[in-house]
């Protein structure tokens, strides 16, 4: 029984998995268009705050040139800003610019207003237990390394092409 639970479980994220990746694609007109990993990795610095690239690249399982790759890119959008660590002259803190928060702010609206509307005719109480799961589920993968493990092994519909998390646009 619990391996059919565990099958049940997996076939739902999976659907969950592609109705996500279909919010993602949809901006609305005047929006930036974000990449999943760049919208992972701003909505990381908007909520800890700046973070050295290594530490991004701990934060999301992928090596340091994949970090500095879509930094540069988010610092060529006018997204984010790399400055050196005053700590530490030979690393680089990577923070979201002006733009980027307002480009954030307009794509994680557009995110929960779509939210909204698919839960609207929830009880308050499924909403509060729904968005305890999911956090007791992140804080599942991270406790047991699921994150890393995963990665390892391949993409298995949780991650994107980047090895970004795809269930990260939830928890904008």
């Amino acid at each position: 029984m619990r391996n059919q639970t565990h099958r049940n479980i997996e076939q739902q994220l999976t659907v969950l998995l592609r109705r996500v990746a279909y919010i993602h694609r949809s901006t609305q007109p005047g929006e930036v268009a974000l990449e999943r990993s760049a919208y992972a990795i701003m909505c990381h610095l908007a909520d800890e705050g700046p973070h050295r690239l290594g530490t991004l690249a701990t934060t999301f399982g992928v090596d340091a040139s994949t970090i500095s790759r879509q930094a540069h890119d988010l610092e060529k959008a006018g997204l984010a800003r790399r400055t050196k660590d005053p700590s530490d002259r030979r690393a680089y803190i990577l923070e979201l610019t002006d733009h980027g928060c307002e480009a954030l702010q307009q794509s994680r609206g557009h995110r929960r207003v779509m939210l909204e509307q698919t839960l609207s005719d929830w009880p308050r109480q499924d909403l509060t237990v729904l968005s305890k799961l999911l956090k007791e589920l992140n804080n599942s993968m991270d406790r047991l390394g699921a994150f890393g493990i995963l990665l390892a092994a391949g993409s298995d519909g949780f991650f994107g092409a980047q090895g970004e998390l795809l269930l990260g646009v939830l928890a904008a």
